[in-house]
C-alpha cells in the first residue's frame, strides 16, 4: 500500500505526517530519512496500546538508549501531576535538549507528552505516534498540547509542533467501536467546515470507512489531515481562523466537564454532541438553512451518532453547562464565544452571545 506524506510548515517547525499501514515496521528509517537525531529516547505510552507494539517500536530503537513509561490516559489523569512525572524521569535519567520523547496512544497522551516536551529545558525533540483515529485526524496535527485543571479541559499547555507524526493505521485496527466513533466526530468536523465533496464522499463511503477498508480509511485520515494542516499553517496560535476548528467544541468540552469527564459521553461523542447543538442553534439564529440543516442532522442520525442532549442531561444541568462555557478559553468578554454555520465549507466565527441567549436555547432543548 502507496504511504501518503503530508508536510506541515508552520512559524515554528517543519515536519511530516506519515500516513499508511504498517509504518512503525519502518520506524528506523523514516526516522533517519527525517534525519531526526537523537542518543535517548524516552517513550510515553498509553498502557491500552498492545505490549507487542510497543516492543515493536523499541526493537527499531535498540540502537539508541531507550526507556518506557506507560500512562493511563484519560481525562482525569491529564494534569500536571502526570506531566510532573514525566519531567521527573528526563530529568533523573538526565535527558539533554537534542534527545527526544516519542508518544504511542492516542490524543490524551500525545497532548501531555507533548507539554512535557515542551516544558523540559524548554523544549525537547518531540515525535508522535498516535494509535487512535481521534489522535490521527486530530489532535496530532497543529501543535496544541496542555493538560486539564478543576476550572476546565485544557486551560493549562502551550503550543509545541512535534519533529514528526506517524499516523500507522494498523493501530486502529484494535480499536472499540466507540473509539473510532470518537476519530469519526472530528474527521466529519473537518469536511463540515471546509469541503462539501468531502462530506459527501463521507456520507457515501461511512460503512466502508468504519471498517478500515483500503483505501477509504487512508483517503479519509488524509483528507481530514489536509483539511487541518491547511487551517493550522495560516493560523499556529489560533489567533483567527483557526477558530474554526472549535466547531461544536465549546458545547462539547461543556458537557464533558458537567459529566466530569466520565466514560458516559467520551471527546468525540461530545465533539458530534456539540456539533449537533452548534447546527440546531445556527438554524434556529437563521444563520444555517433547513435543506443544509437536513444534510448533515441526517447523516448523524442515520448512522447512529450520538444527537439527543436529553440523553445526557436534564434542564437542571443547564447552568453547570452554562458555567464551563463561560469559562473557555475561546471567551475574550462576558459573551460566550461560539463558531456556527452558514453552509457545509462555510462557517461563521466569532459570533458572541449572552448567557441569556444561549440559557434559552438550551432550556428549550432540554424541555421538548
Amino acid at each position: 500500500m502507496k504511504i501518503k506524506k503530508l508536510l506541515v510548515k508552520t512559524n515554528q517547525e517543519k515536519y511530516p505526517i506519515f500516513i499508511g499501514s504498517g509504518l512503525i515496521l519502518n520506524l528506523k528509517k523514516i526516522i533517519k530519512n527525517e534525519s531526526i537525531n537523537f542518543t535517548k529516547c524516552l517513550i510515553v505510552a498509553d498502557k491500552n496500546v498492545p505490549k507487542k507494539k510497543i516492543n515493536m517500536i523499541k526493537k527499531k530503537l535498540s540502537n539508541k538508549e531507550t526507556s518506557t513509561h506507560y500512562l493511563r490516559a484519560n481525562e482525569k489523569n491529564k494534569n500536571q501531576k502526570t506531566t510532573n512525572g514525566i519531567l521527573e524521569i528526563l530529568l533523573k535519567r538526565n535527558f539533554s535538549r537534542d534527545d527526544i520523547l516519542i508518544s504511542v496512544g492516542g490524543g490524551i497522551t500525545g497532548d501531555i507528552a507533548g507539554y512535557a516536551a515542551s516544558l523540559f529545558k524548554r523544549g525537547l525533540k518531540f515525535i508522535n505516534i498516535p494509535t487512535t483515529l481521534l489522535a490521527q485526524v486530530d489532535s496530532s496535527i497543529g501543535g496544541k498540547t496542555g493538560v486539564n485543571t478543576k476550572y476546565g479541559k485544557n486551560l493549562v499547555g502551550s503550543f509545541y509542533q512535534p519533529k514528526l507524526v506517524i499516523s500507522d493505521t494498523d493501530f486502529l485496527k484494535t480499536l472499540p467501536k466507540r473509539e473510532i466513533i470518537c476519530g469519526y466526530g472530528e474527521i466529519l468536523k473537518h469536511s463540515i467546515i471546509s469541503n462539501k465533496s468531502f462530506f459527501q464522499f463521507l456520507n457515501k463511503n461511512f460503512v466502508q470507512i468504519l471498517k478500515f477498508r483500503s483505501p477509504f480509511i487512508e483517503k479519509t485520515i488524509y483528507e481530514s489531515c489536509k483539511i487541518k494542516k491547511k487551517i493550522v499553517e495560516k493560523d499556529e496560535k489560533e489567533r483567527n481562523i483557526r477558530k474554526v476548528l472549535n466547531f461544536g467544541h465549546t458545547f462539547a468540552h461543556a458537557y464533558e466537564a458537567s459529566l466530569n469527564f466520565s466514560k458516559k459521553l467520551n471527546h468525540g461523542e461530545a465533539v458530534i454532541l456539540g456539533m449537533f447543538t452548534a447546527l440546531k442553534f445556527s438554524k434556529s439564529n437563521n444563520f444555517l438553512p433547513t435543506n443544509e440543516f437536513k444534510i448533515i442532522t441526517n447523516h448523524i442520525k442515520n448512522f447512529g451518532l450520538p444527537n439527543d442532549i436529553k440523553k445526557y442531561f436534564f434542564l437542571k444541568n443547564v447552568n453547570k453547562i452554562l458555567s464551563f462555557m463561560a469559562n473557555d478559553k475561546k471567551n475574550n468578554s462576558n459573551k460566550i464565544n461560539l463558531i456556527l454555520l452558514k453552509k457545509i465549507g462555510k462557517p461563521l466565527i466569532n459570533k458572541k452571545f449572552d448567557k441569556k441567549t444561549l440559557k434559552i436555547f438550551l432550556n428549550k432543548e432540554l424541555d421538548n
